[in-house]
This record gives C-alpha cells, sequence and structure tokens, in this order.
C-alpha cells in the first residue's frame, strides 16, 4: 500500500463547487436525514481520489443503494478516518487551532451526539465552512448553534 498527499486544494474546489448546488452523480439525501456528510465525503473523495470498497466497514459511494454508512453518517465517517488503515484517507482528532482547509468538523449536541458534518474552507481570520443539509459556503462556524465540535484533520490517503 502507498501513501499519497490529500489534494486539499481539489477537496476545497469541489466543495465551492457544490456547496449551494448538487452533483447528479450522488443522490441527494435531504429528504431523508440530510446530505452534509455525503457531501463532505464527496469533498474528501475529490481530495483523496481513493474510496476504500471493504463491505461495511469501508467507505465508497457506487449509487444511493451501494454505499457504506461512513458515506453519509455522522458518526460512521468519523470512525472510518480515525480508524482506517486500509485504502482511502484517514485522519486523527485535533484542536480547532490545528485545523487546515480541507479539514472538517463535525457538531454534537451536550449529550455528544453529533449531528451535523461541515467542510472547513478557511481557518484565517476565523473558521468558515462549507456544507450541505443547510446549504452553506464560506459560512463562519462561530453562526452556528451547538455544544460540541470536533476536528478531524486529514492526516493523508492510502491507496493500493
Amino acid at each position: 500500500m502507498r501513501e499519497k498527499i490529500y489534494d486539499r486544494a481539489a477537496a476545497l474546489e469541489y466543495a465551492r463547487r457544490w456547496a449551494l448546488d448538487r452533483n447528479d452523480k450522488y443522490y441527494n439525501f435531504d429528504k431523508i436525514g440530510g446530505d452534509c456528510t455525503s457531501f463532505v465525503s464527496q469533498c474528501l473523495y475529490a481530495g483523496a481520489k481513493v474510496m476504500n470498497y471493504t463491505p461495511n466497514t469501508g467507505w465508497y459511494y457506487r449509487s444511493a443503494y451501494d454505499r457504506t454508512a461512513s458515506w453519509s453518517g455522522v458518526e460512521y465517517l468519523f470512525e472510518f478516518l480515525v480508524n482506517n488503515s486500509s485504502a482511502g484517507p484517514y485522519a486523527h482528532t485535533v484542536s480547532e487551532h490545528e485545523v487546515e482547509p480541507g479539514d472538517i468538523v463535525q457538531l454534537g449536541r451536550k449529550e455528544k451526539r453529533f449531528y451535523h458534518t461541515l467542510v472547513i474552507t478557511a481557518t484565517a481570520p476565523a473558521i468558515t465552512v462549507a456544507a450541505h443539509s443547510y446549504d452553506a459556503l464560506d459560512i463562519l462556524l462561530s453562526s452556528y448553534r451547538y455544544e460540541y465540535a470536533r476536528f478531524l484533520h486529514i492526516d493523508g490517503v492510502r491507496k493500493w
């Protein structure tokens, strides 16, 4: 397995192109729970160019009916990224001061139930994000109401 660099510029280019629209290549999950994590997965894929086709625990999308839970589920994406030792992107949690554009943030409630995934578009002078479900582009993270935030730094990508 080889390591490759996560292309943050490509992830951000995708985020800026599709934050306020929908790419017909992907199902729009807005009416069945939200499209936020699928949108972030699309951004990650634009920067990684590698999916992980491991059934159940991988990270891939072929269609709305042929995908892993990690493609569109907040907690599942987190678990995939922080535990992935195989193909695809991998990450670790960091503080908000350590993130870079192209990283992701997940928002949670007081019981630490995380419900929303966003891609970071800028970090200075403040963190801005792009998202689906509540479509947003370059919106201040501080404008969201949440009790917890976990920040994921994308360390790289593994490919076969």
